[in-house]
């Protein structure tokens, strides 16, 4: 040993700068270089990341060197390897040389890995949380399936542009779809994927995002593009914007929009469409501006709203059309505390005080080209919708009353029978809404709970206003429901105000666990009842019944792993019930839910809904989530729907995934309807090698969106939460 300069130590030696610790059987150190040579049974382990070989190279701090034949373990994704030799170029940064990368554990009997990347260059990029291959090789229990001059996968959630494991899938109307996407990390704000596939039954196309996130504007591009459409003899192409961002005087715009090229499309290829309304395609652009103050806030907006209706030929499958917005300009004044009280707020403690709001809109209303032939009215109205409340209360009480004023103007292009094109009408309401909250402590099998009862009344008066010879351009029947029969309006919109002098009273009783604070049973009931019959209704039939159906809930969560819930509407005068939703869950632990529904409306629709993930055959997966092996079981999961109204099913989701450990293999089946007699079924065939990517179409996707409670096997050994072209 030179004192300062060199250190030589054998045996179990040991050296740790920092975040690094460095053993093996002999250590030559250079203080001054602050080099480091070892030999035999080297080790180094860093944040994790181990490396092991017989000889090691090495500038300590700067983490920058050679190691000779290593193997070695990255603890961000659970792979491993073995390389010829590894570079280090600094603490982020790991290059490996005639290596190989898998996350299986090493077979005892020298058999081949399930899968292992082999490459002549892997480059770990552990500050981007990206690897990169070049000259790769992908392999399948000993099989090459996809060969790739340069493949990147995530260490983590890193980007780094590069070609992205193919996707696939096939389906009764397409035939076998095959893409292969690249993905561009343009900038740190932008990106793009860009995915040509190939259709067996179609032809070639490309799919094609755009994202951009700049300080003051955000959004994003999709266009699917397919040149020439075999079975149909043209091009088809799908478009979908979604962009928002801040203007001048702090306004801010927000457009929406998605346009098809065809009728058919989303029939053929609904996947590429992404409206929730996959036959209604919205284009909507905004620009508003918020303005807060003491008193409350002013609210200033100007709308487009335009419509694509996919209609299609089969005159029994068309319908009506939404009206479009051409333009919608409208000023809102709403005091401080309004909207806490408008969602309920109970001002328990507060004194009274008048609140409200006003709201003056212009709208100028017109169809779509493809509305039906019956959609024939068009027209502008202006309308003011004005109310004003004096909420009161104490420590378990509540009391509002409110007066609302409903004016509409219309500017009609069709003369109506009478010659006129303008009419008006005003309709005022009011009401008043009153409630107690009382609560009492009790126990259930040991369990400490506090019981709740929470009467309610609400008083409507809105008397009774004509509203047949006016046009309906946005007004619709509210579901009947426990919230809406709380509402002081049967509709939504503005072109329809039911009269009303009825009261409505119900009853939630809850009980809530001391300890946890979690609901664990909740039970109502509400009724209301007519002081008159009433004469503006959704079905235009005057209601003289003076009861209304009784609504009854019920929900429950008495155990961890059970949760039920349920309503009925039920009929008095038919002592029948004419709408009934009854759901039960069971999770009893992970990876294992079964969820259950019924669904009745008497005369129109009855339906039961079985869903589940559970395990089916082979080794529990939990034990091999500490890497003990790559033993495997299946699971099934999927969501089925049988109408028993017209006997049959419906849209349903059937898979099964078999986790190995190290991979997951998923296979599904997806029946969605198109018509009355047309479905599109697909088949999706999905690989996902945990800590390197997934391969073949997005089953995972499917599942998840389909299944309640449905969870990713490999969830917690991935280095991503989804595929990264999701």
């Amino acid at each position: 040993m030179r004192l300062d300069q060199e250190s030589n130590a054998e045996g179990a030696v040991e050296l740790r700068s920092g975040e690094l610790l460095l053993k093996a059987d002999r250590l030559n150190y250079e203080q001054v270089e602050d080099f480091a040579r070892a030999v035999g049974n080297v080790e180094v382990n860093r944040e994790g990341n181990v490396f092991s070989g017989p000889e090691l190279q090495l500038y300590v701090n700067r983490f920058e060197g050679e190691f000779l034949a290593p193997n070695y373990f990255l603890s961000l994704t659970g792979g491993r390897g073995r390389a010829e030799r590894v570079k280090f170029a600094g603490p982020g940064n790991v290059s490996i040389f005639e290596g190989t990368y898998s996350s299986c554990p090493a077979q005892e009997d020298g058999k081949d890995l399930p899968w292992e990347l082999r490459a002549s260059k892997l480059e770990l990029d552990f500050d981007g949380n990206v690897g990169v291959a070049t000259g790769a090789v992908l392999r399948f229990y000993g099989v090459p399936i996809l060969p790739a001059p340069s493949l990147s996968f995530p260490l983590g959630l890193g980007r780094k542009s590069g070609w992205l494991p193919p996707s696939f899938s096939v389906d009764n109307r397409s035939g076998v779809e095959f893409g292969m996407p690249y993905y561009w990390n343009i900038a740190p704000q932008r990106d793009a994927t860009l995915t040509p596939f190939v259709m067996t039954r179609r032809g070639l196309g490309l799919d094609s995002e755009f994202r951009y996130l700049e300080p003051r504007d955000a959004g994003v591009v999709k266009l699917a593009l397919l040149p020439y459409d075999r079975l149909m003899g043209r091009s088809r192409w799908a478009l979908n914007l979604a962009q928002n961002g801040e203007l001048i005087r702090d306004w801010r715009y927000r457009l929406g929009a998605e346009r098809a090229s065809d009728d058919d499309y989303w029939k053929d290829m609904p996947s590429r469409l992404h409206t929730q309304t996959e036959r209604l395609l919205p284009t909507d652009l905004q620009f508003d501006r918020r303005q807060q103050s003491s008193w409350g806030e002013v609210h200033s907006y100007v709308r487009m709203q335009h419509w694509q209706v996919l209609q299609g030929l089969d005159a029994q499958a068309q319908f009506a059309s939404p009206y479009q917005r051409s333009p919608q300009v409208g000023l809102r004044l709403t005091s401080a505390s309004d909207d806490a009280v408008l969602e309920g707020f109970r001002p328990w403690g507060r004194k009274s005080r008048l609140e409200g709001s006003m709201e003056v809109e212009y709208n100028r209303f017109d169809l779509p080209p493809s509305a039906l032939p019956t959609q024939n009215q068009t027209g502008q109205r202006a309308h003011m919708l004005a109310h004003v409340s004096a909420p009161m209360g104490g420590a378990a009480w509540w009391l509002i009353p409110r007066l609302e004023i409903n004016a509409a103007q219309y500017g009609l292009d069709q003369a109506q029978a009478d010659g006129r094109r303008s009419i008006g009408r005003t309709v005022t309401t009011f009401s008043v809404d009153h409630g107690w909250v009382f609560e009492r402590e009790t126990s259930v099998s040991d369990r400490q709970l506090t019981q709740t009862l929470e009467p309610r009344l609400l008083y409507v008066n809105t008397p009774y206003r004509a509203q047949q010879q006016f046009p309906n351009f946005d007004s619709a029947a509210k579901d009947f429901n426990f919230d809406s029969i709380y509402s002081s309006n049967q509709f939504s919109g503005i072109d329809r105000v039911s009269d009303a002098h009825q009261l409505t009273a119900g009853v939630v009783s809850r009980w809530v666990d001391n300890l946890q604070g979690a609901e664990l049973l909740r039970l109502g009931l509400v009724q209301r009842y007519l002081f008159r019959d009433q004469q503006v209704t959704p079905d235009g039939e005057a209601v003289t019944q003076r009861f209304s159906d009784l609504l009854l809930l019920g929900s429950a969560h008495l155990r961890p792993e059970w949760w039920t819930d349920g309503s009925v509407q039920f009929n008095p005068n038919e002592s029948r019930p004419v709408r009934t939703i009854m759901r039960a869950r069971y999770a009893p632990g992970p990876f294992r839910t079964i969820s259950m529904a019924y669904r009745l409306t008497r005369g129109q629709s009855e339906q039961v809904e079985l869903a589940w993930q559970w395990p089916i055959y082979g080794q529990d997966a939990a034990p091999k989530r500490d890497g003990a092996g790559c033993g495997g079981a299946w699971y099934s999961a999927g969501r089925v729907q049988y109408s028993m109204f017209d006997r049959k099913l419906t849209d349903s989701v059937l898979g099964f995934e078999y986790d190995a450990g190290c991979w997951v293999f998923r296979v599904g089946a997806e029946r969605l309807s198109t018509g009355r007699a047309e479905t599109n079924t697909r088949l999706m065939l999905q690989l996902e090698l945990v800590g390197l990517s997934q391969l073949g179409s997005n089953a995972l996707k499917v599942l998840r969106d389909n299944i309640p409670g449905y969870r990713r096997l490999s969830n917690d050994r991935s280095a991503s939460p989804e595929a990264p072209y999701d």
